[in-house]
């Protein structure tokens, strides 16, 4: 981060008075420091440099756009999360309500709704439409994965006059909202492309938090106090649950210090060997006679042979280390003579199709004003961050330059270990 320009591209000056009313507006040039431990900063002090920051999101005295004369898109893409629904209903009541933009137009299928070969007719999206959404799990947009020419989609937002587009997406989902924001820039078209980052992974780079995680964790929190209590109600009763977390583990993190009950938590960040896990498991069933165990889906993919191949988005598709680690579990123990009750649970699609909870719900609202304002700005190439609790502006390329992980020598794997008690090193 620290060698990164976190400056924020806008579409040129901004003249025009906003119409809010009774609001707090945020200066420009308003920022926040990025590290928040003060020996980084001090750091960068001593070398003469300036600590790097971010750029404060909110409404601003003077915007971009004329909103009369805004047409703005809004297209969901990527894997479902709770939360989807409350983003599109924020971005669509502010624009309406706040400034009184005439027309909002839904694209239907992610990235497919941008591209005319596919022949996805957009929704408009009016308050009356959208204002019942958040209850509901999913997006009404639909969804999909995949990457569309940017020339393409592009060529849709010039045909239907689209000048400010919010793409709600993770990874893959905002460097799509990179190239088409390159791509009008390209061609001089003057379309501010703003994202609002999804993923219950909480594996972006330069925010705290993305709508839906605590949904998601709290979803996983229950299911894993179901799985204890089954392993705890058999003798060598041992629970598996697997979690999402394709290359990052916060989910299974979290949900394991939630839970208190959790013995063993596997993510990605953190390797471990088969023998030294069912070593582990073995010494626990003779001390408690029961063990509960969270996985998340990308660890322990050293253990599984892949053919290297990869979904829609470009992703490597994961072995299944869940159903793995449960064939393992059976075998081991068979050969040993010990009998177990094995309880296997894969909860990881009903966890991201429910609607969000009260904290997300309300940050959800907040994400999207804020993308809002930053839009009517003239802001592009970007997308609305959270850090240090306040909204920020955050280039793309930053925010996807690297996936966030947890850092296996910081204080929360470390919390994990005390709460677990589970070795070290396995």
């Amino acid at each position: 981060m620290t060698s990164m320009d976190c400056n924020i591209k806008t579409l040129g000056p901004a003249t025009v008075p906003s119409p809010l009313k009774g609001v707090t507006f945020i200066p420009d040039g308003s920022r926040i420091l990025f590290p928040t431990k003060l020996e980084e900063a001090r750091q960068t002090f001593q070398k003469g440099g300036e600590p790097p920051s971010l750029e404060l999101a909110g409404p601003r005295e003077k915007i971009y756009f004329d909103p009369a004369k805004v047409v703005a898109g809004i297209v969901t893409c990527g894997g479902l999360c709770p939360g989807l629904n409350d983003v599109i209903r924020s971005v669509v009541m502010n624009l309406h309500h706040q400034y009184g933009v005439p027309k909002v137009y839904g694209f239907r299928y992610g990235y497919e709704g941008l591209s005319a070969k596919f022949g996805h007719e957009p929704l408009v999206l009016t308050p009356s439409i959208v204002n019942v959404i958040d209850d509901m799990g999913g997006t009404i947009l639909g969804t999909s994965r995949g990457h569309q020419d940017p020339k393409d989609m592009v060529d849709t937002l010039v045909r239907m006059g689209v000048n400010m587009l919010f793409p709600i997406g993770g990874d893959g989902t905002l460097r799509g909202a990179c190239v088409i924001a390159q791509e009008a820039e390209r061609r001089g078209r003057k379309i501010a492309v703003v994202g609002i980052p999804k993923t219950i992974d909480n594996d972006i780079s330069c925010i705290q938090t993305s709508f839906g995680f605590q949904t998601a964790a709290s979803e996983a929190h229950e299911i894993l106090g179901h799985a204890h209590t089954e392993a705890e109600a058999a003798k060598n009763g041992v629970s598996v649950v697997k979690l999402m977390g394709r290359d990052s583990g916060f989910i299974a993190a979290f949900a394991a210090l939630a839970n208190g009950h959790v013995n063993f938590c596997l993510v990605p960040e953190v390797p471990f060997t088969l023998g030294g896990f069912l070593k582990a498991i073995r010494e626990r069933l003779e001390r408690r006679g029961h063990a509960l165990i969270a996985v998340a889906e990308g660890a322990g993919q050293d253990l599984m042979p892949t053919d290297g191949a990869k979904d829609a988005s470009g992703n490597i598709l994961k072995a299944d280390i869940g159903l793995f680690l449960k064939s393992a579990i059976a075998s081991h123990f068979k050969e040993a003579g010990i009998p177990v009750t094995l309880r296997y649970f894969d909860p990881s699609y009903s966890i991201r199709a429910v609607s969000a909870n009260a904290w997300d719900s309300a940050f959800c609202w907040l994400l999207g004003h804020n993308a809002v304002h930053a839009g009517m700005r003239g802001c592009t190439d970007m997308l609305v961050g959270h850090w240090a609790n306040e909204f920020t502006h955050v280039p793309i390329a930053a925010a996807t330059a690297a996936r966030k992980k947890i850092d296996a020598d910081g204080w929360m794997w470390s919390s994990v270990l005390a709460s677990t008690g589970q070795p070290p090193q396995m």
